[in-house]
């Protein structure tokens, strides 16, 4: 994993330049000959809405010197910092936690310092006048208002006004000055220690760069490797000296996992100034994302979030839109494709999967996670629109949670259902399980976003039943569909298929009740089915009597009569020949031939006439 982390960074130039790295400045301020500070200059820019993403302004990114987290006490950085480091002040913002002046006065004095060894070492014309003016606001000769529109987290940068656009640290004198004073942090002990990753010795190693944007961590990065308490430390050896890594590759990793985090990291490699590197991660859930990448590049892996994604058809291209139809495209491409599943928990982060393979693999097995998660949709196509082909991946594993609480997915779920669908192998039962816990509990509810969350849940218990078949795991059913099978003669699937009958008898002879006969009863019948659907089938009668004496309703009413009398006679209901429990896999095909009866039942008549003869 380190080594394909290395190599990425490496292809893409991410650390071509090991000294510095990528952050985003907020503002630039412009320092002229004479120490005076000039207006700032705000970098944000516009990044347009893509798919349902709404448009935002960012700060624009730019190479600065690369310096280890602070994570508690004062601590300045080189050149490009906050506010209250760069400049002595705090932002108005109303959010900003107030600082004494002491606290104020104690980290400017840090960052002034910084800047009068730079000056000592270098001589530097612009360092000078940069030195100037910070001297200038320690003294009260200079002034600073900060933009009404900064936060406390912006960062500061400085250029030397006859410089015109080049940053004050991008200066050659100030480059080789910070490059001399990274190799000095390395010191001159002897060799004790060899990389785990590249193999080189090294007189101590590294602590791990904190890599920010990783869901569930904290906002100041969380580390890959750490080993912050006694309880992690083994055979004698302290902190890192357990998992020996250069700072070389420390820093290559985790300059790619940053990469791979960001979802518009500037391109750093010559003659791609201004651009963008592609997207390569989706997000699971509240604390989980799946990074990938592929060892050179590749159209596929450009077009592999999109896909999962179920974002704008122009992102993914005519090509590959037919994967979502479940149908494979041949592709022929043995380039290495690699994947990382990620959470943040308790300040450091948790490789929840890892795995490599190739781009023709990874192409074949996502057509086939579409073709077993393709079902009937219930939910209403909105006016002057048409539904996606398939459900996002993570609107999948979203309606596994309460509404609006997609924090409550477990993040080793969505791990495991994303190894699943890239491999092609069984998805895990619990997420069956979990499936088949939430319809019960939402069955009730009608809105859209709910019948959304039906068909995203019918999707789930279909793919999880149909891989179980096809590896053998399971022989209680027949190949799943994605329409009504008017065929399948499993007991869950038909008792499934009679509720959403008796629902619709129910629907047609007293319009919406308060509670229908699903509101009371599905959780029950899905579960224990001898002891609901005698007393349901009684009631039936009841609404069918009522339902034949409109004229209005009295053909279908017999319809519907005929469609319960085929699916009742196969249990033997006058000798309570009901199963008295089902299953968990048999309780899944409850929930899908609900799902699918009720998806035939508000079709046009043509095809509902073909269902009811089938049946």
């Amino acid at each position: 994993m380190f080594r394909a982390l290395i190599e990425l960074a490496r292809r893409e130039s991410l650390v071509s330049d090991p000294d510095y790295e990528f952050k985003p400045v907020a503002w630039i301020v412009p320092v002229s000959e004479s120490s005076e500070l000039l207006p700032f200059r705000p970098t944000r820019e516009s990044i347009p809405a893509v798919g349902k993403k709404k448009p935002r302004v960012v700060a624009k990114s730019f190479r600065v010197p690369r310096q280890p987290g602070r994570t508690s006490g004062d601590v300045a950085f080189f050149l490009c910092d906050k506010s209250e480091y760069a400049l002595g002040v705090l932002p108005n913002d109303g959010n900003t936690p107030a600082r004494s002046a002491e606290k104020l006065a104690t980290r400017f004095a840090l960052f002034r310092e910084g800047v009068r060894v730079c000056y000592g070492a270098t001589a530097d014309e612009g360092v000078r006048a940069l030195l100037g003016a910070l001297d200038g606001i320690a003294n009260g000769r200079q002034r600073v208002t900060l933009p009404v529109d900064c936060a406390a987290n912006d960062l500061f940068a400085f250029v030397f006004a006859p410089d015109g656009d080049v940053l004050l640290h991008d200066r050659p004198l100030v480059r080789q000055y910070w490059a001399s004073q990274r190799a000095r942090e390395l010191g001159d002990d002897a060799a004790q220690f060899q990389c785990t990753v590249t193999g080189d010795v090294m007189p101590a190693p590294a602590n791990f760069p904190r890599v920010k944007r990783v869901p569930g961590g904290t906002s100041s990065g969380v580390a890959l490797v750490s080993f912050n308490a006694p309880a992690f430390e083994s055979y004698g050896f302290s902190s890192n000296e357990n998992a020996p890594i250069s700072r070389a590759a420390a820093e290559a990793a985790a300059t790619a996992l940053q990469r791979l985090l960001h979802a518009s990291y500037p391109d750093p490699r010559p003659g791609h100034e201004g651009r963008t590197l592609p997207t390569r991660h989706v997000r699971l859930s509240a604390d989980t994302v799946v990074c990938f990448w592929a060892d050179r590049e590749d159209e596929f892996v450009d077009v592999f979030a999109p896909l999962l994604e179920v974002s704008d058809p122009q992102l993914v291209g005519d090509m590959y839109q037919s994967v979502w139809r479940g149908r494979s495209v041949a592709v022929g491409d043995t380039n290495a494709f690699y994947g990382l599943t990620l959470s943040g928990a308790q300040g450091r982060m948790i490789v929840r999967d890892w795995f490599e393979t190739s781009v023709e693999t990874v192409a074949a097995n996502v057509a086939l996670h579409f073709a077993d998660l393709a079902v009937a949709r219930n939910t209403p196509t909105p006016k002057g629109k048409t539904l996606p082909p398939q459900l996002p991946l993570r609107a999948l594993l979203g309606a596994l949670a309460p509404f609006g609480r997609s924090d409550a997915i477990p993040a080793g779920l969505a791990a495991d259902t994303v190894h699943a669908a890239l491999h092609g192998t069984p998805y895990p039962l619990s997420l069956l399980q979990r499936a088949i816990e939430r319809a019960r509990a939402e069955i009730g509810k009608d809105e859209w976003a709910d019948l959304e969350r039906r068909d995203a849940r019918a999707s789930l218990v279909k793919a999880v039943l149909q891989r179980r078949r096809r590896a053998g795991l399971s022989t209680g059913y027949p190949e799943l569909t994605t329409n009504m099978d008017p065929n399948n003669t499993n007991h869950g699937y038909l008792l499934g298929r009679l509720m959403a009958i008796l629902e619709r008898l129910q629907q047609l002879a007293l319009g919406d009740p308060n509670a229908s006969v699903v509101d009371r009863y599905f959780s029950a019948a899905s579960a224990s089915p001898r002891i609901v659907f005698v007393r349901l089938l009684k009631n039936a009668r009841h609404h069918a009597r009522k339902a034949r004496d409109e004229p209005k309703t009295s053909g279908t009413a017999r319809w519907l009569e005929r469609l319960i009398d085929d699916i009742a006679d196969r249990f033997e209901p006058k000798r309570n020949g009901f199963p008295a429990y089902l299953s968990l896999e048999d309780q899944g095909l409850f929930v899908l031939g609900y799902h699918q009866q009720r998806h035939a039942l508000w079709s046009r008549r043509e095809d509902r006439q073909d269902g009811a003869t089938a049946a």
